[in-house]
């Protein structure tokens, strides 16, 4: 995984009221010619930049309330945001410093050259917001989870979906998950003949949580390797993450570790000791409790084991962790090695923590 892009801009935005029919990321609505999802082009740098092509009005459905441009080093994985004067500077050459793949059908963000923020240093760990494979109906992208989903229901546009047809149709693929990034390996659902990988919204970093509601999205390259699992019939996506990811009572124990455990149950007459390994369930739902809950019933549908038990499992020896607000989530458990054989993961397993 290799970012691409020289700057990048996000922040927090509001809705433009007017220039959407009930949902801004699917339905822009021009204000003046009345052109429901215009083609539109740059005039200039700012809030204003974005124009109907239809009529030459101001167009773009959204605002930053705090905004920041940052630019990137890829090769020391560090970053600065700056002033106004050099975004400005970066917004006149836009889609350069964006790296903007030729085909690519956007504008890229850091025309509007918002810089509230100056000087903020942070850390680059680049990671797929949007990796998977695609529904069996056609849905936006940026609704292929049970939060932003959660918009679909009864829409007033072409996308719109009953709560069992969300269900039955996404495959979570927009996760906004920061550990899924390189050495990850992921499982997912397939619900259309051939798969359909699909993989985009890379981003440069982002916290748990995604708590600003975008993060700084940039054009990169990634390289992956597929293989297909029979007989695995899953909902939502499987996460095996890279070792240093894993929340720390789901980390598989070292050498010494082990062998205080084996000391310890001979003390106590317990010769029985569990072979487990740790294994994450995405959860996704319109809140963050909806999103536990999902996760957990995943986690205990797949497995067979009880609901309750997942419950102590993820209590004592996993972690409940937020991948994005308002409700997609990790559920991480230790699992016997019997079920993950069962489940035709065990090799994947073995790969990833040995």
């Amino acid at each position: 995984m290799r970012v691409t892009s020289l700057a990048t801009s996000s922040g927090v935005m509001e809705f433009v009221d007017g220039r959407y029919i009930g949902d801004p990321f699917v339905a822009k609505l021009c204000p003046e010619c009345g052109t429901t999802s215009p083609a539109s082009h740059i005039e200039g740098v700012g809030d204003d930049a974005v124009h109907c092509d239809v009529c030459g009005a101001e167009v773009n459905a959204f605002r930053f309330s705090n905004g920041y441009v940052i630019v990137l080093d890829r090769e020391n994985m560090v970053s600065l945001t700056v002033n106004k004067a050099i975004a400005e500077t970066i917004a006149a050459d836009a889609k350069h410093n964006a790296a903007l793949p030729d085909r690519s059908d956007q504008h890229s963000i850091l025309s509007l050259a918002r810089a509230d923020i100056a000087g903020l240093a942070a850390r680059m760990r680049p990671f797929l917001g949007n990796i998977g494979t695609i529904p069996s109906r056609d849905l936006p992208d940026s609704h292929n989870a049970g939060d932003f989903g959660a918009f679909l229901l009864d829409a007033p546009h072409g996308f719109s979906f009953t709560q069992e047809e969300l269900d039955r149709h996404k495959t979570d693929g927009h996760m906004d998950t920061n550990s899924v990034r390189e050495g990850a390996i992921l499982i997912c659902p397939v619900k259309v003949p051939g798969g359909g990988i699909y993989m985009g919204d890379m981003h440069a970093q982002q916290g748990n949580g995604e708590i600003a509601g975008h993060a700084t999205d940039v054009a990169g390259e990634v390289e992956l390797q597929v293989e297909v699992i029979k007989g695995l019939a899953i909902d939502g996506p499987i996460l095996l993450q890279n070792m240093d990811d894993l929340p720390f009572l789901a980390q598989p124990m070292t050498e010494s570790e082990r062998t205080a455990v084996k000391a310890l149950g001979q003390k106590y007459g317990q010769a029985e000791i569990e072979d487990n390994a740790p294994i994450t369930f995405i959860g996704s739902g319109p809140t963050l409790n909806d999103a536990t809950k999902n996760g957990l019933d995943r986690a205990a549908r797949i497995t067979g084991l009880p609901y309750d038990e997942i419950l102590n499992r993820a209590t004592i020896a996993g972690s409940i962790e937020i991948s994005r607000l308002p409700g997609v989530v990790r559920v991480t458990i230790l699992c016997p090695r019997p079920i993950l054989e069962r489940m035709g993961i065990a090799h994947l397993i073995q790969e990833q923590y040995g």
